[in-house]
């Protein structure tokens, strides 16, 4: 085998020793660098993240973005002598194609396109962490404006699934609201955590769009109207989200990560150090396909290939990068690709032309793809140059001599074998999952490397056993935060105690989802009162054929076909878990846990092929707890209106005082003047402090509705298709009409009839 790799080594070598020395002459000839076709400074700084660009009048592409004094900017350097004074817009004073949106709060996400078709041109939507606002900039007026006590924190305007409309889709805590032009509020449903990302696209290519929503929790949903039709785990929270074409889309985590999916199946991804801020889909090398555009932290811009990640262009900006959109901002019938940093630099690209054949790059990267190639062929004869010294030493004995210990030579035979399970812990170490590495033979493990997504910090995790306690065998512990397959991938490095190189063996070994519950034995713990109830026509083989896949059995452990009941501990510390299954196909799971109890159903929902499933279920002690939440929820609601009372009180007080002070002023009576200033200045401080209280009080019924939300949401994960859908719209008509006894029936048996 080493004479083998050792001629395919020289051929490597051979191949690359050939490369002509005028290469690079022939780079520097042929290339062209893409460059910016236009540059604008804009005198206001850009929040992240907050940059459209919309057709105000229909014609006219306008460059929009928020900044950070609670106002939103229009740049519009087509129409110079139109000038926009009332209402909300104003003129800047420093730039005369820049009119002002007063939002008189912090802007947390905006975006432009057609929300009333019958207009003919775009309309802007901005949200905060109270409101949305929907403005129709060419007349100067609101479309809507409406309260969303779950916050924006994400919004995008288009037609999801069959709503015959555009929608405005915010994303706020936990929710998600799609209102149309009239503010009518026509889509309404929950997910798990904070939104944080929101994108349409055709994820299932039937020539509607679903709503891929990225969230706090590090996961990426799907949503056919109002059900949930896929999911996808990351590490870290999704940031941003862009739909490329067909079923393929970008994201971005906040950790550094972005790449690209096509459904469920992840093309690519690359992870940097910085941060990327926003993503965009765009054909910069005129090939008939999108390229996924990313703006970095900083100030890098890259476009990577759709299929492979590779980069086809970057630039660079003297500051973080703001967003990156598209238009004909030069109004000449092609459209380009607009950058914008957080300083207000602004630079538009036009896509390639067929001559550049795709290579918009500086010379000086195809330098360092020549000096890459230079290195690699170093790195093969350094590999060459270790092949044949092993060949030498094979060749002059027929066996293994001390010689060949040093050199790392190992049996042909060595195999690396894995296995998974389950340590209870002890008095210094927690319960955990733990992965066993050996080999076959008397060769020992230097290290291993495990690289795995969500489990360890930074993705990976190195072993480096002390020299005194070298061995073939080496036990790895993990604990994976979440129930999910995880892969593991593993590298280790085998040989002898005296070898000075080693051989790697590489292999990949599946984390069950559920890897993190102990085998128990049926009455060691008390049975949990929490359960939830349904019936199955499938056969009891596959579901013991599902236990085997996604929890981790002993090998000699043996369940009884019918009926059966299996028992397990929460290595987290969650309680015990039981499965149970009748000869009637009815299947009790108990545990205290809800969202173990949605996890196992959606589990064994999609391995068993179930489309629809209704269950009844009681968790007592989490709904006593969200009972209590729920009526926070009242209070929190009173004070908030109390306090708006009051503020009010007090605006028309100190509007009155203020003119009453004026009025003595004016008329030279200084005592009054002076008094009233100082009843002006009592009531400021407290509207201060009445402002701090109902802030305090705000994030408070934040925090309540999250919890509420996800109740909602779990409730509907114990269900699958059309009930799991009408257990969320039932709960909200619930605790719109204040019903509480309703919405816990609802939760129970999942319809609020008798």
């Amino acid at each position: 085998m080493s004479r083998e790799l050792g001629t395919a080594a020289k051929e490597m070598v051979r191949r690359l020793g050939r490369l002509p020395k005028p290469y690079c002459n022939k780079i520097n000839r042929d290339s062209t660098m893409l460059v910016p076709i236009f540059t604008l400074k804009l005198n206001h700084k850009i929040n992240p993240r907050m940059v459209t660009v919309g057709k105000y009048d229909g014609v006219h592409p306008c460059l929009t973005a928020a900044t950070q004094a609670g106002k939103v900017f229009i740049h519009n350097p087509h129409s110079r002598g139109q000038r926009l004074v009332a209402h909300r817009v104003v003129q800047s004073t420093q730039d005369s194609d820049t009119s002002l949106l007063n939002i008189n709060q912090s802007v947390s996400c905006l975006t432009a396109g057609v929300l009333n078709p019958q207009l003919g041109y775009d309309s802007l939507v901005v949200g905060t962490q109270t409101n949305v606002l929907a403005y129709d900039v060419h007349n100067n007026s609101d479309l809507f404006y409406r309260e969303i006590t779950d916050g924006a924190n994400a919004i995008v305007l288009g037609n999801l699934g069959n709503v015959s409309t555009p929608l405005a889709i915010i994303g706020g805590n936990c929710a998600l609201q799609g209102f149309d032009y009239e503010g009518n509020d026509l889509f309404w449903t929950v997910t798990g955590d904070n939104v944080r990302s929101l994108a349409l696209c055709d994820f299932d290519s039937d020539g509607k769009k679903e709503l891929l929503v990225g969230s706090e929790d590090f996961d990426i949903r799907v949503f056919k109207e109002d059900e949930i039709v896929a999911e996808m785990s990351e590490t870290e929270s999704i940031t941003s989200l862009c739909s490329m074409y067909g079923s393929r889309f970008g994201y971005a985590l906040s950790n550094g990560t972005v790449g690209v999916y096509d459904r469920t199946t992840r093309y690519w991804r690359i992870k940097s150090k910085n941060h990327a801020m926003s993503i965009h889909a765009f054909d910069l090398n005129s090939d008939g396909v999108c390229e996924l555009i990313t703006g970095w932290s900083n100030g890098k811009i890259d476009a990577r290939s759709d299929r492979t990640g590779e980069v086809i262009f970057k630039d660079n900006f003297n500051s973080s990068v703001a967003g990156v959109v598209e238009g004909d901002y030069r109004m000449d019938g092609h459209t380009q690709l607009i950058c914008c940093s957080i300083d207000g630099e602004v630079r538009g690209y036009l896509p390639s032309s067929s001559e550049m054949k795709g290579n918009l790059m500086d010379t000086s990267v195809e330098h360092e793809v020549v000096r890459e190639l230079s290195q690699k062929k170093q790195n093969l004869l350094l590999e060459l140059r270790n092949y044949e010294e092993n060949s030498k030493q094979a060749d002059t004995s027929g066996q293994k001599s001390e010689g060949d210990v040093q050199m790392g030579i190992i049996p042909a035979n060595t195999q690396l074998q894995t296995a998974l399970s389950v340590n209870l812990g002890s008095e210094v170490q927690a319960p955990h999952v733990e992965l066993s590495i050996s080999t076959s033979n008397d060769t020992i493990i230097r290290a291993v490397l495990i690289f795995a997504e969500g489990i360890f910090e930074g993705e990976s995790h190195v072993v480096h056993p002390n020299v005194q306690s070298l061995s073939g065998h080496i036990r790895v512990p993990i604990t994976p935060p979440k129930d999910v397959p995880v892969d593991l991938h593993i590298k280790a490095f085998v040989g002898y105690r005296s070898s000075t190189q080693f051989h790697v063996f590489e292999l990949t070994r599946q984390l069950p989802r559920f890897s993190m519950y102990a085998l128990g034995s049926t009455g060691s713990d008390p049975e949990p009162r929490s359960f939830v109830h349904f019936t199955t026509s499938e056969r009891v083989q596959r579901v013991i054929m599902w236990l085997n896949q996604n929890f981790l059995l002993p090998e000699d452990t043996e369940i009884q076909s019918v009926p059966f009941q299996i028992c397990f501990t929460s290595l987290r510390g969650a309680g015990p878990l039981y499965i149970k299954m009748n000869s009637s196909g009815e299947i009790s799971i108990n545990t205290d846990d809800i969202d173990l109890a949605g996890d196992i159903i959606q589990s064994l929902s999609s391995f068993l092929a179930i489309e629809e499933l209704q269950v009844e279920a009681d968790f007592p002690k989490y709904f006593e707890e969200l009972k209590k939440v729920l009526l926070q929820v009242d209070e929190y609601h009173s004070v908030h209106q109390k306090l708006t009372a009051d503020m009010a009180d007090h605006s028309n007080l100190i509007r009155s005082m203020l003119v009453q002070a004026e009025d003595a002023r004016l008329m030279g009576d200084m005592k009054t003047m002076k008094k009233r200033y100082v009843e002006l200045y009592d009531y400021n401080r407290d509207l201060i402090n009445g402002y701090k209280i109902r802030s305090n009080n705000h994030n408070e019924l934040l925090n309540s509705l999250k919890v509420v939300n996800q109740a909602i949401q779990r409730a509907g994960r114990l269900r699958v298709g059309k009930p799991k859908a009408q257990v969320i719209s039932a709960c909200r008509d619930a605790i719109r009409g204040n019903n509480l006894n309703v919405l816990f029936k609802i939760m129970r048996v999942g319809t609020a009839s008798s």
